[in-house]
């Protein structure tokens, strides 16, 4: 099929790249010239693995290309596949001013039929928004479609080419014949069904993956308080198939540019229509308090934290990404200046965007995990890249001033701390701390 996928962030490069790698003849679109020549020159403005090994093969081989004339590409596509950014405004709702702007533009420029699909994460009733402003200008006939997408940041690639499912939104035989075509050769669980469906089970399924991480996060801070372990509590959880092992690992909190947004926009959805999701909103309180327990654990063991020297491990919102938005890192580096401490912080991919999106110049970035945890009062371990782990404790302590070292991902053993004089807080771990005492108190019924 031939293909124009318009937007080239995560969502739109990733679906055209791996739909070309089907066979299909993909042409990405994006107005900003110097994405495009970076793409055209072979460099990709995101970090995901395989990611350039796929557009190199698939530009070679005539079934990639990169352009920001739109109109080109609308005229060569079957299939026009909207991708563009959908970001939170101040109140919550998701900014749709980018879409608007791209339907009336497919509106002017179709010339024959074509199924124009929203692969954006949009508020229920988009699409037929879209379908409004495209048909106010076009003098063909078209149909229009929802296809959601459920791809991660870090596994995107293999997400979209392995999916666990397609969800197709439309009210249309002949678009969904169409999308069941493209989709067919990535899986055979295909569901069609109407459009506000498809709309909501994106955000449904995000608010409620968001509310596992936060569940898990207040058994883990319960779990500190009782004594009990909280990997061995979501264990024993996932294995009930009502239940399920996914999402059930306690931490700092989730970050990134799906959940947080995603979760606002449908506390907002359902405030226009006069509903209180009280459940949600609790979610995200929850999951913003989570990470400033790295604080409090600190300041636990050092006292006032003025004057004291904090690594930082890991700044990106989670491993195989460079991506630091909404990322836990950021509002814990904030707190730590503002309470006086000396930040040096290392990621081994996203040092270049958290600069941006921080913009201070307080913060003494470092070029190796080493360099940020010499001489430090403490280590706080944020995002567990891989290169992390494979540091030997021992190793680490003859880095660091003091044994100090806070476990935001639950990432050392029982077994790696033996032998060890770290003072070490984990998230509802409470037997592996080493170098200090916890009252734990049991309520007897």
């Amino acid at each position: 099929m031939k293909l124009t996928v318009i937007g080239t962030g995560y969502v739109g490069l990733v679906s055209g790249v791996c739909f070309s790698e089907l066979g299909n003849d993909v042409i990405c679109v994006d107005n900003n010239q110097s994405k495009i020549d970076r793409l055209k020159d072979g460099e990709v403005p995101i970090y995901e693995p395989t990611l350039k090994e796929l557009i190199t093969r698939n530009v070679n081989a005539g079934r990639l290309s990169f352009t920001t004339n739109l109109a080109a590409a609308i005229d060569n596509a079957e299939i026009i596949i909207i991708a563009v950014g959908t970001p939170s405004m101040s109140s919550g709702e998701a900014n749709l001013s980018y879409i608007e702007q791209v339907a009336e533009e497919i509106g002017r420029e179709i010339k024959e039929y074509k199924v124009v699909v929203v692969k954006s994460t949009v508020p229920v009733g988009t699409n037929e928004k879209v379908a409004a402003i495209i048909g106010k200008y076009a003098e063909v006939a078209f149909d229009y479609a929802s296809v959601p997408e459920f791809l991660r940041e870090g596994t995107a690639v293999q997400d979209t080419l392995n999916p666990d499912r397609i969800i197709i939104g439309t009210s249309s035989e002949r678009a969904a014949d169409m999308l069941t075509e493209l989709h067919r050769p990535l899986t055979n669980q295909i569901t069609i069904t109407d459009v506000r469906s498809a709309e909501m089970i994106k955000y449904a399924s995000n608010a409620f993956l968001a509310t596992k991480i936060s569940f898990i996060n207040e058994i883990a801070n319960i779990c500190e308080k009782v004594g009990a372990d909280v990997e061995e509590v979501a264990s024993g959880m996932g294995m009930d198939q009502r239940i399920g092992s996914s999402f059930l690992k306690a931490g700092i909190g989730y970050g990134g540019s799906c959940f947080p947004k995603d979760t606002q926009a449908l506390i907002q959805i359902a405030g226009n229509v006069n509903y209180d999701f009280k459940l949600l909103k609790s979610v995200v309180e929850v999951n913003r308090d989570q990470r400033f327990n790295v604080i409090r654990k600190l300041e636990t063991i050092l006292g006032d934290l003025r004057g004291k020297t904090i690594a930082i491990w890991g700044l990106a919102f989670k491993p195989e990404t460079d991506d630091v938005r909404d990322t836990p890192a950021l509002e814990i580096i904030i707190e730590l200046l503002d309470k006086g401490a000396n930040v040096k912080a290392y990621d081994p991919i996203a040092i270049n965007n958290f600069k941006l999106s921080l913009n201070r110049s307080d913060v003494t970035y470092c070029e190796s995990a080493e360099e940020a945890a010499l001489e430090a009062d403490a280590l706080c371990l944020l995002t567990e890249w891989k290169q992390f782990k494979d540091i030997s404790l021992q190793l680490i302590r003859r880095w660091l001033k003091s044994p100090n070292l806070i476990d935001g991902r639950n990432m050392y053993s029982e077994s790696e701390l033996v032998n060890t004089d770290f003072v070490y807080y984990s998230v509802g771990r409470p037997s592996l701390n080493q170098g200090v005492r916890e009252q734990v108190s049991f309520v007897l019924r």
